[in-house]
């Protein structure tokens, strides 16, 4: 059953443009830009399209997040799934975001820069809100944490592709 639905996504995604599909990947918590931007560059989109489409995808849905998730969290507080999936959430996110408690602005930039798992823009909207940032902090922050991570990926898969 799995299978045949991610199939099916699969197939419809393969008839989008690669632009689209890019923002898509890009706007996602799992892969962000760092998903984005090796797809871009495997289907050889230029490069100044592909680095402001993922950037763009990846700020997208984190801003409006920043504002909701209070709400989103008292929303999941109501249901005893909810409850569990939130509190796993808090507990994970505030374990890694050691950084951000320390630096705040430049500990998120450095959080959501470096393109490891588990970290990246969505994780550190969750941190900067529970943590308390300040919009100016989370706004500068989050958007220089995206930058880093759009020239380390492109850097990395650049050079990946030269060795290849």
């Amino acid at each position: 059953m799995g299978d045949s639905i991610i199939s099916g996504l699969i197939s419809k995604l393969n008839m989008l443009p690669d632009e689209a599909v890019t923002l898509i990947l890009a706007m996602l918590p799992i892969s962000e830009l760092r998903g984005a931007i090796p797809f871009g560059i495997h289907n050889n989109m230029p490069l100044a399209r592909l680095l402001a489409i993922s950037i763009l995808g990846n700020l997208l849905p984190v801003i409006p997040l920043y504002f909701l998730l209070g709400r989103i969290m008292r929303l999941l507080d109501k249901s005893r799934a909810g409850r569990g999936f939130s509190r796993w959430l808090v507990n994970r996110t505030l374990k890694k975001s050691g950084v951000i408690q320390l630096y705040e602005m430049a500990g998120l930039i450095i959080f959501v820069g470096i393109p490891l798992p588990m970290t990246g823009a969505w994780t550190g909207t969750v941190a900067a809100v529970l943590l308390k940032l300040r919009p100016k902090y989370y706004f500068i922050g989050i958007t220089g944490g995206v930058l880093l991570a759009a020239a380390i990926v492109s850097a990395l898969m650049l050079l990946i592709k030269i060795a290849i």
